[in-house]
């Protein structure tokens, strides 16, 4: 590879590159959002106590079944596949004629879910049960419980795990280029198909790939940091405040005085 090769082709194809690159990030936000969203509802749903008798038990073992099937599934099989049985399937199957940047947003999203849904399930479980019972007895039901005193902790517990899913939905998008979606991979095969310049052109690939998710990596950490707050604190008698810096405990003194 000569390097004037490769400034060729940055300079020349740059548009389509980021063209792809904008459709990459597009697809793995989205979908990483409402991904979470649905392993949120399910991974609640699934951890919801069992009655000892009647319809209401038969009911939630029946979810659970549908539940754990749709988890085993999208688990169980590659994305490429899933890609291709649900873009062309849905439309011999029920005429569903999808377009490639929807169906490619569809297909990550409930494939995120169903990995998102063992990491709330496991975030649920990983609560002590002490904080359960003592929202009982003050008299909390399980939906209550649930929105203000679980999901709060797990949401934060599972945040790095969220966050590598999303670094891993930017590299999986690479598998929606068989059913035309024009994202990064795509439009590098492109490039290559109009000047056969494949390390050139995969090679911008590469680095487009890794400047993207070093930079969701370094936002994401950023994000968990401010989440946990400081490190070292003081806490001023008669006052909620926390004090990160010492200078801010002396300011804070000078104005009482």
């Amino acid at each position: 590879m000569s390097w004037e090769a490769f400034a060729n082709v940055v300079i020349k194809y740059w548009p389509m590159f980021l063209r792809g690159a904008r459709n990459t990030l597009y697809i793995s936000i989205v979908s990483t959002i409402i991904g979470s969203l649905i392993g949120l509802l399910i991974g609640v749903v699934r951890t919801i106590p069992i009655p000892e008798r009647g319809f209401k038990k038969v009911l939630i073992k029946i979810v659970n079944a549908i539940l754990t099937v749709y988890v085993e599934v999208f688990r169980g099989t590659p994305m490429i596949v899933q890609a291709m049985v649900i873009f062309y399937g849905s439309l011999m199957a029920f005429g569903i004629d999808m377009e490639p940047m929807f169906a490619g947003i569809f297909i990550v999203s409930i494939n995120t879910g169903a990995y998102t849904a063992e990491i709330v399930r496991g975030g649920i479980i990983s609560i002590d049960k002490g904080q359960f019972e003592a929202a009982h007895a003050i008299g909390m039901n399980h939906r209550k419980t649930m929105l203000y005193v679980v999901i709060p902790q797990v949401i934060r517990n599972i945040l790095p795990a969220i966050g590598n899913e999303f670094v891993i939905n930017i590299k999986d998008t690479s598998v929606l280029n068989v059913i035309s979606v024009t994202e990064l991979f795509f439009q590098t095969k492109t490039v290559v198909g109009i000047n056969y310049k494949t390390f050139e052109a995969f090679t911008v690939a590469s680095i487009l790939y890794l400047i993207m998710t070093l930079t969701v990596t370094r936002i994401l950490r950023f994000i968990e940091k401010r989440m946990d707050g400081p490190d070292n604190y003081v806490v001023i008698p008669g006052n909620q405040m926390q004090v990160a810096r010492p200078e801010d405990l002396i300011k804070h003194n000078k104005g009482r005085q």
